[in-house]
């Protein structure tokens, strides 16, 4: 299954989901990208990412306008503000669906609020991903993925 993960600066959220998409599973083919990518991965991401064992190489800030060709089955939004926008025409074939994610990068506190906000993030994405693999794995109609994806808190 093809997921693009998108959030609107493509520097947190969305770039956690793809490597971890990517490395938990060889059943999806994760991207990330943003509506307005600030063009670099926060560093605490990258960092966090590495600590837990998770390949960094080559995730990059990019604009959602980079994959129109990718024709992702799933579109999943994972900050409010995505959620809230209109995706582009290309990804009109896509199932959609928001997993609202906090933004461990905008927490101010110690380095160890920060990791600890982070691990958590990571941990919610594993599971979710780890239920999105499952479900991937079922050859489902569309409705069907969207109703088994709606189980999962995805809306």
């Amino acid at each position: 299954m093809k997921v693009l993960y998108i959030c609107t600066h493509n520097r947190c959220r969305s770039i956690l989901c793809e490597a971890i998409s990517n490395t938990s599973s060889g059943k999806l083919q994760a991207r990330s990208a943003g509506s307005q990518p600030v063009g670099e991965v926060h560093p605490l991401s990258l960092k966090y990412l590495a600590q837990k064992g998770y390949n960094v190489e080559g995730l990059k800030s990019q604009s959602w306008d980079e994959f129109e060709d990718f024709e992702p089955d799933l579109v999943i939004t994972v900050c409010d503000s995505a959620a809230g926008e209109s995706c582009p025409l290309y990804f009109s074939k896509s199932l959609k669906v928001h997993w609202g994610l906090e933004d461990p990068s905008k927490l101010e506190g110690s380095e160890q609020d920060k990791a600890e906000a982070f691990y958590h993030t990571i941990e919610l994405i594993e599971q979710r991903v780890s239920a999105l693999t499952a479900i991937s794995e079922k050859n489902l109609s569309q409705e069907q993925l969207k109703n088994e994806l709606l189980s999962l808190g995805a809306s």
